[in-house]
């Protein structure tokens, strides 16, 4: 599998990244969570992915394991055992989810599942871990199914990632801001990276479809997060189920290739429909 030519193939439907998995019946970043995903016929999963205390790396959004876990300690001060042990709650846990038997996932477990069978979209929550994030993957020969992510705000940010990603040879995406009074400065930084994929962060539409007639001609694809935490312009997933077509649809016509979606499964429904 190589997710860079995936990305790059202008015949491919649009791609559906399931969230932290499938986590409605599972934990969120958990191994199930992701298998099933795996076995939905999703194209990429995102994971979220934090440092232990001696250097291992572990699967966990929050700074803290308390809503996950249930514990309020943050990772970085847990030894690998330690984490190793923790239990997770169910689906995206806090109060009302109940603990389940499955364990908090090293990268590495994540590496052996995924091996082959799915994209990987690895938000690394410090950035100075990602070169030991790529080392790991080149190790278990995954590294041409992951992608990192990173905004693109400042001349230090381009440099830091020409510097720390580029030489290796993995997928990185950029974060961008889109139609704002300051959005030109992140796309010029933007157009002088020129990476494989954008994930973009917009006020209008109408936006994203000029952005996407002048990334085409470098082949620049284009990600969008529909996910209600974090969408924008009222492009959420909870709009998305009530009409497909004004959400995701809509997105697709002006030029997103990617969504990121707490609701994969109707993703894929809805893309499946307009084949036909």
């Amino acid at each position: 599998m190589n997710y860079t030519n995936y990305v790059r193939d202008p015949s491919r439907d649009c791609a559906v990244a399931a969230h932290r998995g499938i986590w409605r019946n599972a934990p969120e970043n958990s191994l199930p969570a992701i298998e099933a995903a795996i076995r939905a016929g999703c194209d990429i999963v995102e994971i979220d992915v934090r440092r232990s205390a001696d250097g291992g790396l572990f699967l966990l959004h929050d700074r803290t394991l308390h809503r996950m876990a249930g514990i309020d300690e943050m990772p970085e001060t847990l030894t690998s055992a330690q984490l190793a042990g923790l239990t997770l709650k169910n689906r995206n846990g806090g109060e009302g989810n109940e603990m389940t038997g499955e364990r908090l996932p090293s990268l590495r477990d994540l590496f052996d599942l995924t091996r082959d069978r799915i994209f990987l979209h690895l938000d690394v929550k410090d950035r100075t871990v990602i070169p030991e994030v790529i080392a790991c993957a080149r190790d278990m020969g995954v590294a041409a199914q992951v992608d990192f992510w990173g905004s693109l705000r400042s001349a230090e940010d381009l440099a830091w990632v020409r510097e720390a990603i580029i030489p290796h040879g993995v997928l990185f995406m950029a974060k961008s801001r889109i139609g704002a009074t300051h959005a030109e400065a992140e796309l010029d930084l933007l157009f002088q990276l020129a990476p494989d994929v954008c994930e973009v962060c917009f006020d209008r539409i109408e936006d994203i479809a000029g952005l996407h007639a002048r990334a085409r001609h470098g082949g620049m694809a284009l990600w969008a997060n529909t996910l209600d935490s974090v969408a924008f312009a009222g492009f959420t997933d909870t709009a998305a189920m009530q009409d497909p077509d004004a959400i995701w649809g809509r997105l697709i016509g002006a030029g997103i290739s990617l969504i990121q979606t707490d609701e994969p499964v109707a993703l894929k429904s809805y893309l499946a429909s307009r084949r036909g």
